[in-house]
């Protein structure tokens, strides 16, 4: 059995895609692509893919991930091609690698996000991350399937910066003034998204925007304490060496009897 690890995108429109509507879309892709898939046992098999941490409904993201298991071998660049191709634009599956060390959810332990604010001045969004990063906590609440729950969502941030239009995806381009934040937010419990992010702005700041953010998951993998940088999470599989096939040994020479 063979183990591929993809990192794919939600571009556009796709962002409003459920983690379920991908779900269908990739396991249609799966036999389109006539993929060698490994299924679970049971009275209703299905095709071993593992998902990981994915992103909110109504959120890009450019490092989404997943691993699949295979029963026959395949070049890792061939299938993300060929995955690719059946999936449809905006859901575009851009890296792929063999799985050779374990824990891929294990270093997914930050997200790099960014927030496009539309209507918002830079200035005033420069502000109310200022206010945001001297509190020393910031209390949010969500709506949760057990009721409203109430939480600090300053813990978890690690960073939150006030960054220009230039050079950021534009997932909305606009004439009116935009604010572009860059927030990395460590996945803790309960998990601090970005949309309780721009609650606790709205609390610190009353930084309310006048249309609906537009966010983008830019990376996600091993937070770096030291440098507070997020790591790619595919890296230990690239630099991991296959083992190379060891030479059987000879036979040893038969002795002719004295």
């Amino acid at each position: 059995m063979q183990r591929i690890r993809l990192r794919y995108t939600k571009r556009g429109r796709l962002r409003f895609t459920s983690h379920r509507d991908f779900q269908r879309a990739f396991e249609r892709a799966l036999r389109r692509a006539e993929v060698p898939m490994a299924y679970s046992a049971g009275f209703t098999p299905h095709p071993k893919v593992s998902y990981a941490n994915a992103a909110p409904t109504g959120t890009g993201s450019e490092a989404e991930y997943l691993e699949i298991a295979l029963t026959a071998a395949r070049d890792p660049e061939q299938l993300r091609v060929l995955l690719d191709a059946s999936l449809p634009t905006g859901l575009d599956v851009v890296d792929a690698v063999e799985a050779r060390t374990s824990g891929l959810a294990d270093r997914l332990t930050a997200s790099v996000w960014e927030l496009r604010l539309d209507g918002v001045e830079p200035a005033d969004a420069e502000r109310a991350v200022a206010a945001f990063n001297s509190a020393p906590a910031v209390e949010v609440q969500r709506r949760t399937k057990n009721g409203v729950r109430t939480f600090d969502a300053r813990s978890a941030v690690a960073s939150l910066e006030s960054a220009t239009t230039h050079g950021s995806p534009a997932d909305r381009p606009t004439d009116q003034p935009c604010a572009i934040l860059r927030l990395v937010v460590r996945h803790v419990t309960p998990a601090v998204r970005p949309d309780d992010v721009l609650s606790g702005l709205r609390a610190v700041a009353d930084l309310a925007p006048p249309v609906p953010a537009a966010v983008t998951r830019l990376a996600q993998g091993l937070f770096d304490e030291e440098t507070g940088a997020v790591t790619d999470p595919l890296a230990p599989d690239r630099e991991a060496e296959a083992p190379e096939p060891q030479p059987a040994a000879a036979p040893a020479a038969a002795k002719a009897p004295a």
